[in-house]
């Protein structure tokens, strides 16, 4: 399994971890799948009342889909079988609160968990970027969702930028994207004692809350999600130009992190 759930009745706290260290905790189908049937299982598990979402090696939160995936597409500009989009807890309707804990780099694909996360708790070392760009392919989902944390221009120069930048953890801390940092190896323990607190509030509250929270954005969201399949159908390169592009920025020069 490479999704880990370890949860302490006692507290109502479930840790939920990406168990791929050594592909950077990259999402392959099984991963993804993984994802979805945890939040679901959630829905029916009412010793569980918070989660606490992180990755294991200490490297990398999350870098998104795995590149050795491969995922044939229809035709229609109109449709687009994008595999992350059932992996974050929203999508599945799950309405308990989700921390996440970054630590190391969260990257493309990351988004899709970070943006249906209630709030970041990052170690001071965590990185953020988005690659799509750098590679020939369009980011829609991954803006969507940032737009709803981050100013306009914070989630375009992030998206823009590819892999040339990557934001720092302060600096996502200053925009918004982050709402608490700590020192590197202390973010989990931090985001625990958070949903140990919300945990310890009256269920029925809490997940009114987090629902209330999420209908105040969730229009302009939509709107944004719908014209995504054409946007990615009409901007990305094909799959073979996009692999000349990630092999050659492998050797390629580095990034610089503001």
């Amino acid at each position: 399994m490479s999704v880990r759930v370890e949860a302490d009745p006692a507290t109502g706290v479930a840790v939920v971890t990406l168990d791929r260290p050594d592909r950077l905790n990259a999402l392959d189908l099984p991963t993804a799948r993984q994802l979805a049937d945890v939040w679901r299982a959630f829905r029916r598990d009412d010793a569980v009342r918070a989660v606490v979402l992180t990755g294991a090696g200490g490297r990398a939160f999350c870098t998104g889909v795995d590149r050795a995936v491969e995922v044939p597409q229809p035709s229609s500009p109109y449709s687009l079988d994008d595999p992350l989009l059932t992996v974050g807890p929203k999508a599945n309707d799950l309405w308990k609160p989700v921390v996440a804990a970054v630590r190391g780099m969260a990257c493309g694909g990351a988004f899709y968990l970070l943006g249906e996360s209630e709030f970041v708790v990052a170690g001071a070392g965590a990185t953020f970027f988005d690659p799509h760009t750098s590679y020939g392919m369009v980011s829609a989902y991954e803006t969507a969702l940032l737009a709803q944390r981050m100013p306009y221009g914070e989630v375009a120069r992030l998206a823009l930028m590819g892999t040339a930048e990557r934001m720092s953890a302060r600096r996502a801390y200053e925009v918004g994207l982050v709402s608490e940092l700590t020192e590197d190896g202390g973010e989990l323990a931090a985001a625990v004692r958070c949903a140990e607190v919300i945990a310890g509030h009256p269920t029925e509250a809490v997940q009114g809350t987090v629902r209330a929270v999420w209908a105040a954005k969730e229009a302009a969201r939509e709107r944004a999600i719908a014209h995504a399949p054409q946007l990615i159908a009409l901007g990305n390169l094909g799959v073979e130009r996009q692999t000349e592009l990630f092999r050659a920025r492998e050797r390629g020069p580095g990034f610089r992190v503001r």
